[in-house]
């Protein structure tokens, strides 16, 4: 029996998969150098653990409801820095948070499509941030 025939569906349906995944905010994209890169996006909070890291990582934020929210970012970094950015769905910032200006609030429309986009800067430690 030859496969050949099958690599391209088997191609589609794996492309499709991630899609979803990415879609529903589980999957995410990434550009990372690090030592130790840990990070679990949650319904209502992400959570990053770094050693020596630098880059960025980025996902589909999960606000179905339109409402004010306020976003907390907490650091227990011991070298380095690291940004939290929420993007509209051409990429453009509606909020930036660091170390030095950790919450912020803003409206969301629980129909649009927001990213959550973390930056490391040589980064060592550990970080959370809620909504």
């Amino acid at each position: 029996m030859e496969l050949w025939p099958y690599i391209p569906i088997f191609i589609a349906v794996f492309c499709i998969g991630i899609y979803l995944l990415y879609s529903q905010g589980i999957a995410t994209s990434k550009c990372i150098t690090a030592i130790l890169f840990m990070f679990w996006p949650g319904k209502d909070n992400d959570q990053a653990t770094v050693d020596s890291c630098n880059g960025w990582i980025r996902h589909i934020g999960r606000f179905h409801e339109s409402r004010t929210y306020e976003f907390t970012l907490y650091t227990h970094m011991s070298k380095g820095d690291v940004e939290v950015f929420l993007l509209d769905e051409e990429m453009q910032p509606l909020l930036r948070l660091t170390q030095w200006l950790p919450t912020g609030r803003i409206a969301l429309d629980g129909k649009s499509k927001y990213y959550l986009q973390w930056e490391f800067s040589s980064a060592t430690g550990r970080c959370e941030l809620h909504w």
